[in-house]
């Protein structure tokens, strides 16, 4: 998967226990996102295929 996007499963990578691979336990992104959250922060996902992904975090400047 590296390099080539997230498309197909980018509605559910936030979801807690979702993973596409045999390691990890699938609550990285789901816990970095409700951190975010709590913070008044948004993170968002942009993925192309063939292009890979990023994820961008905003937080708000106090």
């Amino acid at each position: 998967m590296d390099g080539m996007g997230i498309i197909e499963i980018k509605d559910k990578i936030l979801q807690p226990f979702f993973y596409d691979e045999e390691r990890g336990t699938g609550l990285g992104l789901s816990i970095t996102n409700d951190i975010v959250k709590a913070h008044g922060g948004d993170l968002s996902i942009d993925s192309k295929l063939g292009l890979g992904t990023t994820f961008k975090i905003i937080l708000q400047q106090q």
